[in-house]
């Protein structure tokens, strides 16, 4: 059976929610277009926001709102279309902002969540996305893959159905055997005319544990995932070598 996209999304904002989406443009060296492109910072002042947003080496990741220091947002999704930022929760918008309103956006967050400490700055930069692989002097681009096969195989052992969008993953794929991307390590795959280096497996920390759309945690899915296999990894890392084009259905070829 050919391994196959089964569903596609990008976070148009650091760690916070994913958009699906039919197709991706991936950018050579960089990874998905508009896949995390913004960011809130956290705990910064205005020039300190500023440096992290222009010098990706300036960056950690207390540097920024995310759903492991700040798990309140994650009731909350966050969409970006047209040059506009909305926010939803249950399924309603709560507000929309044009990109140019940054600071509107801010004011809003603080306002529905007055326990996030301010100020926050939303940042934006497309040539240096906001990757969670980034954190000080390492500057690492990628784009998660996970293997549904994998999640099924976890489910199937712990007894418990775990929803797969709780891995937080750019593409998820189907007709692969459990774990077997975990061989992919310093391969090149092929998805449609792309080319992606597979860098390393994606280590899991406890944001898997939070419900979706939910402050509610469930479980700790790394600790079951290192109980189970002896490694608390799901998915692994690819890096785009070439500018092309992905959707769902595509065939992963080596």
């Amino acid at each position: 059976m050919k391994q196959t996209v089964s569903s596609i999304h990008f976070c148009p904002i650091k760690s916070l929610s994913f958009q699906k989406a039919s197709s991706l443009i991936i950018k050579k060296n960089i990874g998905i277009e508009d896949d995390r492109v913004f960011a809130f910072s956290r705990g910064l002042n205005e020039f300190d926001a500023k440096r992290v947003e222009k010098e990706p080496t300036e960056r950690e990741l207390i540097n920024f709102l995310t759903l492991k220091n700040s798990p309140v947002l994650n009731k909350y999704d966050f969409k970006y279309e047209n040059e506009t930022i909305s926010i939803f929760k249950d399924n309603k918008e709560v507000c929309s902002y044009l990109i140019d309103d940054k600071e509107k956006l801010s004011r809003k967050l603080l306002e529905l969540e007055p326990n996030i400490p301010g100020p926050i700055y939303l940042l934006k930069n497309q040539s240096y996305p906001f990757y969670d692989s980034t954190s000080g002097s390492s500057v690492l681009n990628t784009i998660s893959l996970i293997n549904l096969n994998s999640i099924k195989d976890f489910n199937h052992k712990i007894k418990k159905e775990i929803e797969f969008e709780r891995f937080r993953g750019n593409i998820y794929i189907k007709g692969l055997k459990a774990f077997e991307e975990r061989n992919w390590i310093n391969k090149i795959i092929k998805i449609n005319d792309t080319e992606f280096k597979v860098l390393k497996h994606i280590s899991r920390c406890s944001v898997t544990n939070l419900k979706i759309n939910s402050v509610q945690i469930d479980i700790n899915i790394p600790n079951l995932l290192k109980k189970t296999y002896g490694h608390i990894d799901m998915g692994i890392y690819l890096f785009p070598i070439n500018n092309g084009k992905i959707k769902i259905g595509d065939i992963i070829n080596f």
